[in-house]
């Protein structure tokens, strides 16, 4: 019962499930009205008591009621639904979960029947987080029956075992590989349980006497043995089971071909942390050729003394083996378990960097709505200074929570980098008032740069967050007086230390040191470094969040952290950036643009209304013409209406089958001259690969304010338009015999390289247009490999690839087909024998003329 004591007519109360957890918030305050379960006020009381029940357990339920299968679930289940939480409470599971409903249909037509079922590890390939997933569950459906006994729907309790699933199966590789390395040295490696009996499948000993599982489990491989044999060998078996010792013996055992041969065994213990043996470890050697050569010297005695020699170097070899054979087998269980706690610990900290990703994204759309509003909100109270010192208040607690939100974005590894060829030892030296401003005068400051440092390509502004951030650590674990450190260097991570360390890719590497000579970490707080919201600072001082971010954006890079730390003899921290062998970028300065308006037309499409009416007000006051949609397919629709739009600006998640970048893509079919950006909370694989932000896309980040936004539309506009101005090329006019649509002839089969997928998709329709036939590369790695597949006639390459220039590209391919046309589309002339350069920004006619003329460099018309 509830305190305002209202109830239904079957007098239990209808304010209700009881609970301040998550879920039981959301059914109370959901209108279930519009749902085929009806107001609260009329479920039946058996919904309500399941429902009750099920939102006070702590494991995850999920219950499906009604003929359209209504969702209601608890707070364990949140975690399953992922990104699809909250609006999948109240919704149906076909429109849930549609990427699962053959799966969900036929359970829930058995439960409607009355039918209990279970199942184990069961795999599927889940959406919930915007990309294909596999996953496992353990899941239990139990049929819930009304008072006149019909099934009123069906409860499902999900554990979810992916870990559990992966760490099994990395062991059983592990294991793999200890059974490949016993064959190497021809044994038979077998295991016994704890108590000495032979458990489950043994496929060496199973290949070795043809015994079937049945025949040799527990003591059954005894009969194996020699009948002269078995008792010493039981005995003497038992014997080291019970004393825990390792089992030394010889015995003859049938082969499965009915030979008898003489092995020598030993078996070894595997000593669990409680001091109790979990297993044991054995090897079976065949020793028959030893003992028979000690046979012959019993029976030659003129070949005595050849016989021993042979003798000794058969039993040092045998003698070697068993001495290292217990060595081995424990450095392998340790490596197994060195693996099973970096999988652990790396899963926990991917399922925490989701989380938090998605904890950010709705945190900024918040941000994005407070920003907005007090941002138009100031233009009404202008000219009072009390009300403007609050607004002002209120936007400085809107960059500190947009500077958390950015913290825990560089954890998830959700961050948009825009990474630059950089030399450390400048951008450190260009840092020092920053630093030292930061850490304060009692603060010493060494830099140490090792020679012919390397470049490194990377984030300069993330690089910046993550020196600034060790730096400030450094300075409160030294209490604002001490040395800190700085060394760079160039490194090279081997194999051996990428085996030692999870997630490192062996290579070259740029090493940037930071140490400090302050109160150090025990390994139980090392053991947490990176864990977001973890700190040793007290209450108000810290939010957790430093080394965190520093962790992801590193991790997200490309690179590697390690930290070496002792208690009273202070810290260090090394950051592994990846190598760069491209000249440094020089970074040039644009003048900032004035934060003014226009009047063009804009279409805003975003699905969160408080987002979406807050944008549209900032717009409106910039004096622009707004329209608005409420998903991408009716922004699309707008667009196909006719309406004259002049930019299009969407938030990158949206929900729906239409997403933003599709239809961004239509929509520049539909109208050429449109200007896009995208807007988002955080970053999504759709316009980010590679932790990088593709090439030619416009991204507004959230929270943005009045004048970001202002600057940002002026500036892409006036981009567009550059773009679409009509310049003059490199290009010169087709020698006589070729048209603009290509050598005379048949079509040409063209090889595009372009990494940009818009300028892509965009070329290529172009050519195919002219009647050419195009294969499509991103990078050069791509294009080399399909150029060994197909015949190409003509290369038309992007100079600035990812992976080489197009330069390296072309003189590759020309080895091996001397004779290739190439054509290169750049922002600068190409210097390159028999080859054309298209200079961007360039038009149609630009494109098809250079394709003409490099046909006509290495194929001069007759």
């Amino acid at each position: 019962m509830t305190t305002d004591g209202r109830q239904g007519d079957d007098g239990i109360d209808v304010v209700w499930p009881g609970g301040d957890s998550e879920s039981a918030r959301r059914i109370r305050a959901l209108d279930w009205s519009g749902t085929s379960l009806g107001a609260i006020a009329d479920w039946s009381a058996q919904l309500r008591s399941t429902v009750d029940t099920m939102v006070h357990s702590p494991i995850p339920k999920v219950l499906m009621w009604g003929p359209d299968h209504t969702m209601v679930y608890n707070d364990g289940y949140i975690a399953i639904a992922g990104s699809y939480h909250p609006r999948a409470l109240g919704g149906t599971v076909p429109g849930i979960w549609p990427e699962i409903w053959d799966w969900n249909r036929r359970i829930l037509q058995e439960g409607f029947k009355g039918r209990a079922l279970s199942y184990r590890d069961q795999t599927m390939v889940l959406n919930r987080y915007g990309a294909p997933e596999e996953v496992t569950f353990d899941l239990f459906y139990t049929p819930i029956h009304e008072s006149d006994g019909t099934v009123g729907g069906v409860m499902c309790t999900v554990l979810e075992t992916t870990a559990k699933t992966a760490a099994e199966r990395a062991v059983l590789r592990s294991n793999q590989r200890f059974r490949s390395a016993i064959d190497a040295v021809q044994g038979v490696l077998w295991t016994n349980d704890g108590d000495g009996r032979m458990t489950g499948e043994q496929p060496g000993w199973a290949a070795l006497t043809g015994q079937s599982l049945a025949e040799y489990e527990g003591y059954g491989w005894s009969r194996a043995v020699h009948p002269d044999d078995q008792a010493a060998t039981v005995e003497a078996w038992q014997h080291s089971v019970d004393t825990q010792t390792t089992f030394i013996h010889e015995h003859r055992v049938r082969r499965h071909d009915g030979a008898w041969r003489t092995f020598s065994i030993r078996a070894v213990p595997a000593i669990g942390p409680d001091g109790v043996v979990e297993e044991w470890v054995g090897v079976h050697t065949d020793i028959t050729e030893q003992r028979e050569a000690e046979r012959l010297i019993l029976t030659h005695a003129h070949r005595l003394e050849e016989q021993v020699a042979q003798r000794l170097r058969a039993e040092a070899q045998l003698r070697q083996l068993n001495e290292t054979l217990e060595t081995r087998v424990t450095a392998e269980i340790e490596a197994r378990r060195r693996v099973e706690a970096a999988l652990a610990q790396a899963q926990k900290l991917e399922t925490i960097g989701k989380l938090t990703g998605g904890v950010a994204h709705d945190f900024n759309n918040l941000l994005q709505v407070v920003a907005g509003n007090l941002q138009l909100l100031s233009r009404e109270v202008a000219g009072n200074d009390r009300a403007e010192m609050r607004i002002t208040n209120a936007m400085a607690g809107v960059a500190r929570g947009a500077k958390l939100a950015a913290q825990l974005l560089a954890f998830g590894r959700r961050q948009a980098l825009e990474p630059k060829v950089v030399n450390v030892a400048r951008f450190v030296r260009a840092m020092d008032d920053l630093l030292r401003r930061a850490i304060g005068e009692a603060v010493e400051v060494e830099v140490i740069t090792g020679g012919g440092l390397w470049n490194t390509f990377i984030d300069p502004t993330q690089i910046e967050n993550a020196l600034l951030n060790l730096a400030i650590n450094a300075r409160d674990a030294m209490e604002g007086a001490g040395k800190l450190t700085i060394e760079m260097g160039n490194a090279s991570l081997d194999d051996s230390y990428a085996r030692a360390e999870p997630d490192v890719t062996p290579g070259q590497y740029v090493m940037i040191a930071v140490t400090d000579t302050g109160c150090g970490m025990e390994d139980e707080t090392l053991a947490r470094a990176y864990e977001p919201f973890f700190s040793t600072k007290p209450e108000g001082k810290g939010s957790g969040l430093g080394l965190s971010m520093v962790y992801g954006f590193v991790k997200q890079s490309g690179g590697h952290v390690k930290i070496y730390s002792e208690p009273g003899h202070g810290t260090t921290v090394r950051l592994y950036l990846p190598r760069s062998a491209e000249a440094e970028d020089i970074e040039v300065v644009a003048p900032r643009e004035l934060a003014e308006g226009g009047n063009e037309t804009i279409l805003v499409v975003e699905d969160d209304e408080g987002v979406r009416d807050t944008v549209v007000d900032l717009l409106r006051d910039l004096g622009y013409r707004v329209l608005k949609a409420v998903d991408a397919q009716s922004g699309l629709a707008v667009i196909e209406s006719g309406a004259a739009i002049d930019l299009l600006f969407t938030d990158v998640v949206m929900p729906g089958p239409l997403k933003s970048p599709e239809m961004a893509r239509k929509a520049r079919e539909r109208l050429p001259g449109l200007t896009v950006v995208f807007t988002s909370g955080y970053t999504e694989n759709s316009i980010v690969h590679a932790g990088r932000l593709d090439n030619g896309v416009d991204l507004l980040s959230k929270p943005y304010t009045r004048e970001d936004l202002a600057r940002k539309l002026r500036s892409a506009l006036a981009a567009n338009r550059r773009a679409a101005a009509p310049v003059v090329t490199q290009v010169a006019p087709p020698p006589a015999g070729v048209t603009a649509a290509g050598i005379a002839g048949p079509p040409l089969r063209i090889l595009l390289v372009e990494d940009d997928l818009l300028i892509r998709l965009d070329m290529a329709e172009t050519l195919r247009d002219h009647g050419h036939e195009v294969v499509e590369a991103g990078t050069a790695a791509d294009a080399v490999a399909l150029f060994r597949s197909t015949p190409v006639d003509v290369l038309l390459t992007d100079h600035g690839l990812p992976d080489r220039t197009g330069l390296a590209l072309a003189t590759e391919l020309r080895a091996l087909a001397p004779d290739l046309a190439v054509a290169f589309a750049s922002g600068d002339a190409v210097a390159a024998d028999r080859a054309v350069t298209l200079v961007k920004p360039y038009g149609e006619r630009e494109l098809l003329d250079a394709v003409a003329r490099a046909v006509a460099l290495v194929r001069p018309p007759a």
